[in-house]
């Protein structure tokens, strides 16, 4: 992962973190005030030896003492020093209770024993270690007798009595609620992450590229209204939506299908939007001028009819069964180079029609007649009709919705493709989120927001994968076989809306 997927991750999922965070410092807050304050106190031990004239005496007095010191820590804690201490102070407890709340070292090389106390009370902490301090000065010599029956060469003398604190040492309110954010932060950022090495969504361009191997050259902005008014190129021009089409217009050029411009456009599920790119984007290519053929070849569930508000009792399939010629059945539509034949009635064999001869003979004819050919073709992973039709064209072109395809069904769906050994040119992300970390403005714009573009950079990847559509040839057979001319006059039957 880049540092901009860790940005994305939590921008996505900060409500999560935060919420994690504050649970934890409540969780730090509620158990550190329902804690019962303890002070602590401590009083230091200085050991020493007695008699000793010389230099080298002391100096081996000095050595017995750092050698015995450990011993000394060991005893404080002992029945023998702590039992004199209860009987003095009459606590109400047991040497074995008593030593769970004293602690007692020495430094290297040192002479001094540090005794620290912790009670409920600082007053009897304080006293506990005095006691402990005096207790231990007492025992010690009785341990240690001179070897000549005199008195003992070990001496404790108390260097520091120990003072009640004015503070209790537990619990220490400031830790208590950093250490809960962290560990609540860390719980969020941890969940974060396993929510979305859990999610197998598609969400970004990277993505799908990554699944498809192919570039991604266009996203479409998710639209609330887009059902009541699904031409937006047509109905909404300046639209920001609209501009996106043009986008994905613009960068379709650079796709080199081998001098071929016939599209299959489809998706891996249903209702990704894959008609409504397909007329949207062929109205774009006839607003540039472009001549346009669109072919509806969802033989199953047809809409291009619908959308377009023409007629489609009689079409596509009429043609491929020799009912009907192109001339009869093919409409020009709202005042452009734009000529639509409808998919007809639905036949019960839709893909062997879809793979015929004569679908194939149509495309070429088509393709040289017209500078695009796009066919409207049902989704990859129900039926295998797109993959079919997809080996007679240039090319497809995937419409993958974000947040709804996962990376299981985009993976089958080109593997659909690379089975008929067809080519898949690109893929187009729609309904893309306005706002959040996926937004359509924060993650597909470029320059002004208005649409995808492709960036110098991806531009010339997409050329070195394909390349650039070439304008339309001069056709060397046209369509007068079929008996149909797209620059004849008086056929206008389409329906502006």
């Amino acid at each position: 992962m880049e540092l901009s997927d860790y940005i994305r991750l939590l921008r996505k999922n900060w409500l999560t973190v935060l919420g994690l965070t504050l649970v934890g410092l409540v969780i730090a807050t509620i158990f550190t005030l329902t804690r019962t304050p303890t002070y602590e106190s401590s009083s230091t031990v200085f050991v020493s030896t007695q008699g000793g004239t010389t230099t080298a005496e002391l100096q081996q007095g000095s050595t017995f003492t750092q050698a015995r010191i450990n011993t000394y820590v060991g005893l404080v804690t002992t029945p023998a020093v702590l039992d004199p201490v209860i009987a003095s102070l009459g606590l109400s407890t047991t040497s074995d209770a008593l030593a769970n709340k004293v602690k007692a070292s020495a430094g290297l090389n040192s002479t001094l024993i540090q005794l620290s106390v912790t009670d409920t009370s600082a007053r009897r902490a304080a006293d506990v270690a005095n006691a402990i301090a005096s207790s231990l000065a007492t025992v010690v010599p009785e341990l240690e007798p001179a070897v000549d029956g005199g008195a003992s060469p070990v001496r404790l003398s108390r260097v520091r009595d120990a003072q009640p604190a004015a503070q209790p040492s537990s619990p220490n309110i400031p830790l208590n609620i950093l250490v809960g954010g962290l560990v609540g932060l860390a719980m969020g950022i941890g969940a974060a992450a396993l929510r979305t090495s859990l999610d197998t969504r598609v969400r970004t361009p990277r993505d799908a590229e990554q699944i498809t191997n192919a570039p991604a050259i266009g996203a479409i902005a998710y639209d609330a209204k887009a059902r009541e008014r699904p031409l937006i190129v047509h109905a909404d021009p300046l639209s920001p939506r609209a501009e996106s089409f043009r986008a994905l217009r613009t960068n379709l050029q650079f796709l080199d299908m081998g001098g071929r411009s016939s599209f299959v456009v489809t998706s891996s599920i249903p209702s990704e939007g894959k008609s409504t790119t397909t007329i949207n984007l062929a109205i774009a290519l006839a607003d540039a001028g472009k001549r346009v053929a669109l072919l509806d070849t969802d033989l199953r569930k047809p809409k291009v009819a619908e959308y377009l508000g023409i007629e489609g009792g009689a079409g596509l399939t009429d043609v491929l069964i020799s009912r009907a010629s192109v001339n009869d059945v093919m409409l020009p539509w709202g005042g452009r180079s734009l000529y639509v034949l409808p998919a007809g009635k639905v036949p019960p064999n839709p893909s062997e029609l879809l793979g015929s001869r004569q679908m194939s003979a149509l495309l070429e004819m088509l393709e040289r007649e017209f500078d695009v050919v796009l066919c409207d073709a049902p989704p990859l992973l129900p039926v295998t009709d797109a993959a079919v039709l997809s080996r007679a064209t240039s090319g497809a072109l995937m419409v993958v919705s974000v947040a709804k395809t996962t990376r299981h069904q985009l993976s089958g769906a080109t593997e659909a493709l690379n089975t008929v050994g067809a080519k898949l040119a690109g893929f187009v992300m729609s309904m893309v989120p306005t706002r959040g970390p996926d937004s359509y403005y924060a993650g597909y714009g470029y320059g002004y927001g208005y649409g995808y573009q492709l960036s110098p950079k991806e531009q010339r990847k997409a050329q070195k994968r394909s390349g650039r559509i070439d304008e339309a040839a001069e056709p060397d057979l046209s369509l007068d076989d079929l008996g149909f001319d797209p620059r004849r006059d008086g056929r206008e039957t389409g329906r502006e809306e």
